[in-house]
């Protein structure tokens, strides 16, 4: 059983329905999910959120003029050590580094051994993303990573 799930709201293609965002907010809490969401800190920190993640993509480092609430937290991806390092100037707490073994969206992974040569280039925290099955947690477990993040997994819960 985890001991902390939390939930990322994405959507890069349409804006963000606030009521929606809500319902959803208070759904998380109704079952202590932190709620973060996706490359819009600014309506994080108005709907009092958990926290707001910044995906790979995004360089920006306009929201470190933000005032951030007290628990208020700050996650963001990662593919390399160029974006691991932006993420460390963004004032991230979590680095949720991609793809650890082979997804059906992106052909190269890491792999196991550039995957922990990322990791140890910094001392944020990191959670291992991509790839992410009940089949290699073993793996993740031994490589000496507690943290994880999979779509799949979820996808696939009640199967």
């Amino acid at each position: 059983m985890p001991k902390q799930v939390c939930l990322i709201f994405r959507s890069y293609d349409k804006k963000e329905n606030i009521h929606e965002l809500l319902k959803i907010k208070n759904e998380c809490k109704k079952f202590r999910i932190k709620f973060y969401l996706s490359n819009n800190i600014r309506l994080a920190i108005k709907l009092s959120l958990d926290g707001a993640y910044i995906p790979s993509f995004n360089k920006s480092f306009n929201h470190n003029a933000f005032k951030l609430k007290k628990g208020f937290k700050l996650i963001g991806s990662a593919h390399n050590i160029y974006e691991i390092k932006i993420k460390e100037k963004q004032n991230i707490s979590k680095i949720f580094l991609s793809p650890l073994f082979k997804t059906t969206k992106k052909k190269d992974n890491l792999g196991i051994y550039k995957f922990i040569k990322l990791a140890k280039q910094t001392k944020k925290n990191v959670v291992c993303l991509g790839g992410v099955r009940n089949y290699n947690i073993k793996k993740i477990n031994m490589m000496g990573f507690n943290s994880i993040a999979s779509i799949t997994m979820i996808n696939n819960y009640d199967r």
